[in-house]
């Protein structure tokens, strides 16, 4: 398959690159704001994510497919309109869904049955039902269908699920082939992103990746961590992974992380990362700052007429100081979840944009030693 992918600069195995798709080209490295029920927890809206930096907004299969229903997206013209967002969407497959929400499920072959968090109705997902799922919303890049296996697991048994998640991924692309080639097709653009999986087992890890590349996908994830290992297992990892994945196609690290785990992926060539961090922290108050991240609900902030952040260009911190930030939080307005995540979007977005810039001027490395660990400090 003929890659979307351009690598623009390299510095050690960071890479700066563009990544092409029907709804825009992206800059890589990029952190996409996930918006997992189509709209940012926190208020923010599609306008809202233009003004803070988004390339990327990322949806979720499964809770769309639940509420209001994949169908019901596809007729009114699918994601991109329902939501009113023109840039590109990624949509992962469901799959961490139903093995982190579903309290009953049953693993086969063909695929998992379990009850919706929702209302308790029986569901069945299998990698056919993703693929038309993510087909009738419409996003630029589809997650294959796997298996996120819990760390720590039994070699065997990740063993034997590494093996049915490749069988998924062939089934997955076979799918989305035939949906895309519809009449009636959303996108038919749409991309297909293979996962890897392996928990923290190097080998494994090394001969899923090996062969997985071999079905020519148009990008690749690592899947299956930060959900339970140390962030060095979680490093020691990808840099193993490095080796073997594709040079010319973009890697995606699900779910991750800090801003000190962004950069240290970037250092060890990953280029799209996603996380709810910046989102759910911010509506309890934590936020990333260029000094460090603070708890602005601290009696220390009470009279201080400063920005969040002095050195961020950010909407919030061009117009409200921190005493009225905390005012809110205490007095429990909506605005003040509002505030705080569109800083902490911006401040993700921006990082990726920093580092971009590093990577371009080739000072990735001393941007690296300068902010890795100061950015995921306490204030």
């Amino acid at each position: 398959m003929k890659t979307k992918f351009r690598i623009l600069k390299q510095e050690g195995h960071a890479r700066r690159g563009e990544f092409e798709t029907p709804h825009g080209t992206v800059q890589t490295p990029v952190f996409m704001n996930v918006g997992t029920q189509g709209a940012i927890k926190g208020a923010i809206s599609a306008a809202d994510l233009k003004t803070l930096g988004c390339q990327i907004e990322l949806s979720n299969t499964y809770h769309l497919h639940v509420r209001p229903g994949d169908g019901l997206i596809k007729e009114l013209g699918g994601l991109h309109r329902f939501m009113t967002w023109d840039g590109p969407i990624l949509t992962d497959s469901g799959g961490f869904q139903v093995f982190s929400l579903a309290q009953l499920r049953s693993i086969t072959e063909e695929g998992v049955r379990f009850n919706s968090h929702v209302d308790g109705r029986r569901i069945f997902m299998g990698p056919e039902e993703s693929m038309r799922i993510q087909a009738n919303l419409g996003s630029d890049i589809a997650m294959a269908f796997d298996e996120c296996v819990k760390i720590p697991s039994p070699k065997d048994y990740v063993a034997r699920s590494c093996d049915r998640t490749y069988r998924w991924l062939q089934r997955c692309k076979t799918a989305l082939a035939q949906y895309n080639r519809e009449e009636d097709a959303v996108n038919p653009g749409q991309m297909l992103f293979g996962i890897n999986q392996g928990a923290v087992f190097h080998d494994l890890r090394v001969e899923h990746m090996k062969k997985i590349a071999e079905l020519d996908l148009p990008g690749y994830a690592i899947g299956g961590l930060a959900v339970g290992e140390s962030h060095q297992e979680m490093y020691d990892t990808i840099q193993v992974l490095d080796e073997v994945m594709p040079k010319d196609k973009p890697r995606y690290l699900m779910g991750v992380g800090t801003p000190g785990n962004i950069i240290e992926g970037v250092y060890r060539g990953v280029d799209f990362f996603d996380c709810v961090m910046p989102a759910r922290n911010g509506r309890h108050g934590h936020l990333f700052t260029w000094q460090g991240i603070l708890n602005i609900k601290n009696e220390k902030y009470a009279r201080d007429s400063g920005p969040i952040d002095p050195v961020c260009g950010c909407p919030v911190c061009r117009r409200y100081s921190r005493a009225y930030l905390r005012h809110l939080f205490k007095a429990e307005e909506m605005l003040a979840m509002r505030l705080a995540v569109s800083h902490n979007l911006y401040f993700y977005n921006s990082l990726a944009k920093r580092i971009r810039d590093s990577l371009d001027s080739g000072s990735f490395g001393q941007f690296r030693r300068d902010f890795t660990e100061i950015l995921d400090k306490r204030i």
